[in-house]
């Protein structure tokens, strides 16, 4: 398996429902020890912090076009824990319902989640967010700058309990 490194963040202006940005950043070093980079990146007219984490993590995981080994890191504890402390597991035993029997948020982008990270084993990995850490920043300026951008996308919450 194919080892990748994938650096997220996500933004929003106003949140909730301001406009909103992810930013990605993978890396994988070639069999001649060659290290490879792609950046990506895309605004929305309106949206949340917490869907622009998803989106940031769905997107890098749905650009490996193999299996593979990744080493997801985010300075988002709503994504890193719902893996790391098992919280997934729970709301999907509960049939996406989370404490008092309330609706899991997002699910539309919990289920794109699981669905990108099936073929993969990926670790998530939690970093302080606006504390140095190079690729974090980077990832944080490709999701302002998308938030801040012209031609935004719709973000379209999908109906998910069916």
């Amino acid at each position: 398996m194919s080892r990748v490194t994938i650096y997220t963040d996500g933004a929003a202006r106003g949140n909730p429902d301001g406009p909103g940005g992810y930013g990605v950043v993978l890396q994988f070093t070639d069999s001649k020890g060659v290290l490879h980079e792609q950046e990506l990146s895309a605004g929305y007219k309106k949206t949340t912090n917490n869907r622009m984490e998803l989106m940031a993590a769905i997107v890098g995981l749905e650009a490996l076009n193999r299996p593979c080994e990744v080493e997801l890191y985010s300075d988002s504890k709503y994504l890193t824990d719902a893996f790391n402390q098992h919280w997934i597991e729970s709301w999907i035993r509960k049939g996406w319902k989370r404490g008092k029997n309330e609706e899991v948020k997002n699910i539309d982008l919990w289920k794109r989640l699981l669905k990108a990270k099936e073929k993969h084993n990926v670790r998530f990995i939690w970093v302080r967010g606006h504390a140095g850490h190079p690729e974090n920043e980077r990832c944080d300026r490709l999701a302002t700058t998308a938030a801040d951008g012209k031609d935004l996308l719709e973000d379209v919450v999908e109906n998910t309990l069916q």
